[in-house]
């Protein structure tokens, strides 16, 4: 028996020390969707993750991890770590996602770019921010974000410095405390940025609490590759913006 190719095929990038990107890909995969990974480096998995090691992860060579993704010939790729580019600014984000467009020949996807695809298609203009991120770089996020148009009416944070495999490591209720504590009467949506956050299993629970969007970086990013794939199925569960699908 000859295995069909499937309705599309997934190529996903993702930070070496990430242990939840795939785990959360594998929930909100669409029927028919194939989903292929590759590793990639460029940073110090001993050093906490600020913004230098996240600069340098956002700036790292991409020939190795794209040319084996290559191979699945892949539909869409998703490059899964939002502070890379967070902390290189809306203008590079856009250029790394051009520049892997062109060298794979597939559409792409940065996690960055698809929170603000997500807001914008939401209208939404205000938000409240939440993260693991060290301090400097949640600054660099939402300076990120207001220069694409969004507002950043309040922000939550852990407090102290969280390691690779300390953010990663939050467990889901932490998670939704941390959401919870960004919500404010003023914002249309609240975000979740980080590809390596338990956010996707509390999204729901969350919307419940807050009565308002909450969008996370691989939930934004299954939203917007199933766009470009031409996918428009809904999936209900995690959040608004996939129960309703292409909006």
């Amino acid at each position: 028996m000859t295995q069909s190719r499937g309705r599309a095929r997934f190529g996903i990038l993702v930070p070496f020390t990430n242990t939840n990107l795939e785990p959360d890909m594998a929930l909100l995969r669409p029927d028919g969707v194939s989903m292929h990974f590759a590793r990639m480096g460029g940073y110090d998995r001993d050093e906490i993750p600020d913004a230098d090691q996240m600069h340098g992860l956002g700036a790292a060579d991409l020939d190795e991890p794209l040319h084996l993704l290559q191979g699945v010939r892949p539909d869409v790729i998703l490059y899964g770590c939002t502070s890379a580019t967070l902390t290189h600014g809306p203008a590079f984000d856009r250029a790394l996602a051009e520049r892997i467009k062109v060298e794979s020949g597939a559409e792409t996807v940065t996690a960055a770019g698809a929170l603000v695809h997500a807001l914008q298609t939401l209208g939404v203009t205000r938000i409240g921010f939440a993260s693991p991120y060290v301090s400097a770089i949640n600054d660099m996020a939402i300076g990120f974000l207001a220069e694409t148009g969004v507002e950043t009416v309040a922000r939550s944070e852990v407090g102290y410095d969280l390691d690779n495999y300390g953010q990663g490591d939050l467990d889901p209720q932490a998670v939704f405390d941390l959401g919870l504590a960004a919500d404010r009467p003023e914002a249309g949506a609240i975000v979740l940025s980080c590809t390596d956050m338990r956010s996707v299993e509390i999204i729901s629970r969350l919307e419940q609490a807050v009565g308002k969007p909450v969008i996370s970086s691989n939930q934004a990013m299954m939203f917007q590759a199933k766009q470009l794939a031409g996918i428009r199925d809904t999936l209900p569960g995690y959040g608004q913006v996939l129960e309703r699908g292409r909006l």
